[in-house]
């Protein structure tokens, strides 16, 4: 834009009078705004009806690349932090970041099939054998990283058994799976069906409380 365009559309941002002249810059400026607008959007699937819990199991175990991003909040005895939580999932593998812990910095976590690694704030990668006792030996406190795949999704890990309450409407309220109980508190739509938004997961003195403010289907 010219230096004298750009004076136009100031003097109508300041004024509200919108000269003939500068009338066309209004409007050229205006479709640019909303063509950047729409490309910042991230375009994704919608879900296919989830009318029941057999659809929903059926459904969502099936996805194979998704991802959601929200906050975490984790407390083990005195240790614990509250952060930013991002976990992408394709097929059966997975990358997570894990940021904000008092005096941790940011963790990447990722695994596929049984290894699970975690690279921390220093660069060093360190490959877990057992992710949720090592990072309990690590930090002091620990996520169900195995099973939290399946959980945020509303549905039980399919490796394990479990005793699970579903509601009326077919959505998942809790489930004790793995030492673990679950509890989802609220769901909200995402990809045009109800996905957990608030969830608490409890193991002992181990707690994690996940809210997910964004889903992502592709």
């Amino acid at each position: 834009m010219s230096e004298s365009s750009r004076k136009s559309l100031d003097e109508v941002l300041r004024t509200g009078v919108v000269r003939s002249r500068d009338f066309i810059w209004v409007i050229v400026l205006s479709a640019g705004m909303a063509v950047l607008s729409s490309c910042a959007v991230q375009r994704g699937v919608e879900l296919p009806v989830l009318s029941d819990w057999e659809t929903r199991q059926q459904v969502l175990g099936a996805m194979s690349d998704w991802g959601f991003s929200g906050r975490i909040g984790v407390s083990a005895g005195e240790e614990g932090f509250n952060g930013a939580l991002r976990w992408h999932q394709v097929n059966d593998g997975f990358s997570a970041t894990v940021s904000g812990p008092l005096g941790v910095g940011t963790l990447r976590i990722s695994g596929v099939g049984g290894r699970v690694t975690i690279i921390g704030a220093d660069g060093v990668e360190t490959e877990l054998n057992d992710a949720e006792a090592d990072l309990r030996a690590m930090y002091g406190w620990t996520i169900p990283v195995a099973s939290l795949r399946y959980w945020a999704l509303g549905i039980p890990d399919p490796a394990s058994p479990a005793v699970t309450e579903v509601g009326e409407n077919g959505q998942l309220l809790s489930l004790e799976q793995g030492g673990w109980r679950v509890d989802i508190r609220q769901y909200r739509e995402a990809g045009g069906q109800p996905m957990p938004r608030r969830m608490n997961a409890v193991n002992g003195d181990a707690k994690v409380r996940l809210v997910i403010d964004h889903w992502s289907f592709f």
